[in-house]
């Protein structure tokens, strides 16, 4: 599955210190608007320790994790929507993505402007709120009467009437389409900004906000859940080898990377998991939908092997780690033989049986 999150937030908020952070690259992160002009996009391993431990239990040559891609999308400003600064080609961008992370700026700093001239996280997320819920009322202004008009002849179609409806009413009190908690599923056809989930980064630094402040910035999100970094520490991290950057990480009183945090609420807020191969060759995480079957967890792997699927042979990664070895594991009764009907949980370590 290719999972992609769209980076966005207003000029100079931090979101390409934040992307050369979580790809390790040299993307111009400059002191001025638009820095960002054409969308970057970086492919990011997602952190899971388990790997490690199976590998050295198969001897694997080499570790596969899952993998996210973000998007770094250039700052949106106040009338993006109806094309200020690059807003239509950056509002593009954002459809593209499974989900939208957005990053606040709460940090102080003289020599990096901000666009509105003041610190004030609260404005600056209804800014971009704003903004994307402005382009979504475009989109269903120039799409309702088409779909009133199917509506007339195909009763499928009504339900997607009534749900764009509610979703109209919902953005026309300000209120996101993921915020407002609506399904989403009879809105998929019109690819809706404000319907894909979202995640909040506050760059900040740890002696600029306190718990309460944090409390606050909490609150300004929920239900979402929000995420504290310090981008430029964290792209100091990235530059790091991992021994010393657990050994500065643990001097600072952090127990992990703001990346880290950020990547696994990604997959929390997307409904994801992985299950996890072993071999020789390679110790591989691959990602699937919670609730997924084996078949399709098996179609991750290749078409083939949903088409063919016989069965699927399951150890708990927990089980298989105790046990130390596959066959004391299955000496143990902990390898069991599921059908076409299991639901796959995180962290099970499969093998395929096929047919093709």
């Amino acid at each position: 599955m290719a999972l992609t999150i769209g980076i966005v937030g207003l000029p100079n908020a931090g979101k390409s210190t934040l992307f050369n952070a979580l790809t390790r690259n040299d993307v111009l992160a400059a002191n001025y608007p638009f820095a960002t002009i054409e969308p970057n996009v970086g492919v990011v391993g997602v952190p899971d320790p388990r790997l490690g431990v199976l590998a050295k239990l198969f001897n694997s040559e080499r570790l596969v994790p899952a993998t996210v891609s973000f998007v770094d999308i250039a700052g949106i400003v106040r009338g993006a929507s109806k094309g200020e600064g690059m807003g239509n080609a950056f509002l593009s961008h954002i459809r593209e993505a499974d989900a939208i992370c957005q990053v606040t700026r709460v940090f102080e700093d003289a020599d990096v402007t901000h666009v509105d001239g003041k610190i004030n996280p609260a404005g600056d997320i209804d800014t971009i709120a704003t903004e994307l819920i402005l382009a979504d009322l475009q989109t269903i202004e120039k799409t309702l009467p088409r779909l009133e008009k199917e509506a007339r002849f195909a009763k499928e179609k009504q339900a997607v009437v009534a749900a764009v409806k509610e979703a109209q009413a919902v953005l026309e009190t300000g209120q996101t389409v993921f915020g407002a908690g609506l399904d989403r599923e009879l809105l998929k056809e019109l690819f809706l900004l404000t319907a894909k989930p979202f995640l909040y980064v506050f760059n900040t630094s740890a002696d600029e906000t306190d718990e309460a402040t944090r409390d606050e910035l909490r609150k300004l999100v929920a239900p979402a859940e929000a995420i504290f970094l310090d981008a430029k520490i964290e792209s100091e991290l990235a530059e790091m080898e991992p021994d010393e950057a657990a050994e500065f990480l643990a001097d600072m009183g952090i127990e992990e990377p703001g990346l880290d945090h950020l990547a696994r609420v990604g997959f929390e807020t997307l409904g994801l998991q992985t299950y996890l191969t072993a071999g020789p060759k390679e110790s591989r995480a691959w990602t699937i939908r919670k609730g997924a079957t084996a078949p399709e967890a098996a179609g991750v792997i290749h078409t083939d092997f949903q088409k063919g699927f016989i069965k699927a042979e399951i150890v708990s990664y927990e089980d298989l780690v105790e046990a130390g070895t596959l066959l004391e594991a299955r000496n143990r009764g902990k390898v069991r033989m599921e059908g076409k009907d299991y639901v796959m949980q995180d962290g099970d370590v499969v093998e395929f049986r096929f047919n093709v």
